[in-house]
């Protein structure tokens, strides 16, 4: 599934040369509309649900719906990135909503 674009959060990345969501996609399928000015995907059959767009979006704008054979249509993560750690947004199928913290590995 790729990811889901807010496009009234998306900027696009003004200002950069690419887009972080471009710039993480290992698929290279991230890209920014050129009239629009906001990401979408370019071969969604080809997404590999790594979520590195998603993790590296500064605006929050993407997320990644759960695919259905684990959580059906309605259920989606989201990953907040902070300096030592990554909050995960969950909403399950039934739109309860719940977070959790991991800690990021410093050395």
């Amino acid at each position: 599934m790729p990811p889901k674009v807010d496009i009234r959060r998306c900027t696009g990345c003004a200002g950069r040369m690419e887009s972080c969501c471009e710039e993480a996609c290992p698929g290279d399928l991230m890209a920014v509309h050129p009239d629009t000015g906001k990401a979408y995907c370019r071969a969604a059959n080809e997404c590999w649900d790594c979520m590195s767009c998603v993790k590296n979006c500064p605006a929050g704008a993407l997320e990644t719906k759960i695919p259905y054979q684990i959580g059906y249509y309605k259920a989606t993560l989201r990953p907040i990135m902070g300096k030592t750690s990554i909050t995960w947004k969950c909403r399950d199928i039934y739109g309860k909503e719940f977070s959790y913290t991991c800690i990021n590995r410093t050395r």
